[in-house]
């Protein structure tokens, strides 16, 4: 049996390296498995859009969406959920984070920016009104910690808070208040930055705006790394596998799911009832 048809759906963006770096995602996709059917979609700003693309499976053939996003929000949880759920044998794969190996690509960001451990960091996610997509960024954080010592704080381009301005301009009096206050007081200038780390797939609207957001160092996106191609096929193999398991999980079909096959309790139960009809009737108290 031919594997499951992957749709690997991106955000989309007008991003023309942006764009770039996702099609070279999908093509590293099809590379590290050969044979694997890897198609192109979107939910938003590009084409060709998801809804479509469902729509235009082979009939009878199963078929994966893998969102190539971060974290759940409003794109996986209504648009992918809703194109899945309007073709039999569809299924949505989970985003690619949080996962530990992005928290190590991120480390790796961070290092080729030149951070050191004086610096404190905004880990600058896109952002959902979705409130499942907050606590995987903080999930995110928790991992990112365990590698690295500095202060960190997640924040946010769009639609939650805090924002990415305002957790670096925090970051900057916290930095102001403990450095350089002089050295007759005993303070000592660490000469701390603050670093944003770009919790983004690949350059486009939101990365460009953390440039603007005032901090001092601002880290490439995500892409391109092999990681990413990784992490897809791994989420797509635990769908893959769910959709296996769910024959086997059905329950099996009771006497009470077979039409004109009453089980025996319930036969029992209209004969009594039958019974004491007659007796109420004919035998009143």
């Amino acid at each position: 049996m031919n594997s499951p048809i992957m749709i690997a759906c991106a955000h989309g963006t007008s991003n023309t390296q942006g764009a770039a770096e996702v099609n070279a995602l999908r093509a590293a996709i099809a590379e590290l498995r050969p044979g694997l059917d890897v198609r192109e979609a979107y939910v938003d700003v590009q084409q060709p859009d998801l809804v479509d693309v469902v729509a235009g499976l082979p009939e009878g053939e199963p078929a994966v969406v893998v969102p190539l996003l971060l974290s759940v929000g409003y794109h996986v949880k209504v648009d992918i959920a809703r194109a899945v759920k309007s073709r039999r044998g569809s299924a949505a794969a989970l985003p690619l984070g949080p996962d530990p190996r992005l928290a190590q690509l991120l480390d790796q960001r961070l290092r080729e920016a030149g951070t050191t451990d004086n610096d404190v960091i905004v880990l600058a996610a896109a952002g959902s009104s979705n409130p499942n997509a907050a606590v995987s960024v903080e999930e995110l954080l928790g991992q990112l910690r365990q590698l690295r010592s500095n202060r960190m704080v997640a924040a946010y381009g769009a639609s939650a808070q805090p924002s990415v301005p305002d957790a670096v301009a925090m970051l900057r009096e916290e930095l102001a208040g403990g450095a350089g206050a002089g050295e007759s007081a005993g303070a000592v200038d660490v000469g701390g930055r603050v670093v944003v780390a770009s919790y983004l797939l690949a350059p486009g609207f939101f990365h460009d705006q953390l440039a603007k957001a005032g901090a001092d160092v601002v880290t490439d996106p995500l892409l391109p790394s092999p990681v990413l191609a990784q992490i897809a096929l791994d989420r797509y193999d635990a769908a893959v596998a769910k959709m296996h398991e769910a024959p086997a999980e059905a329950p099996p079909v009771s006497q009470k799911e077979v039409p004109n096959q009453p089980s025996a309790d319930a036969q029992q139960g209209g004969l009594f009832k039958a019974v004491r009809r007659f007796v109420t009737k004919y035998f009143p108290r």
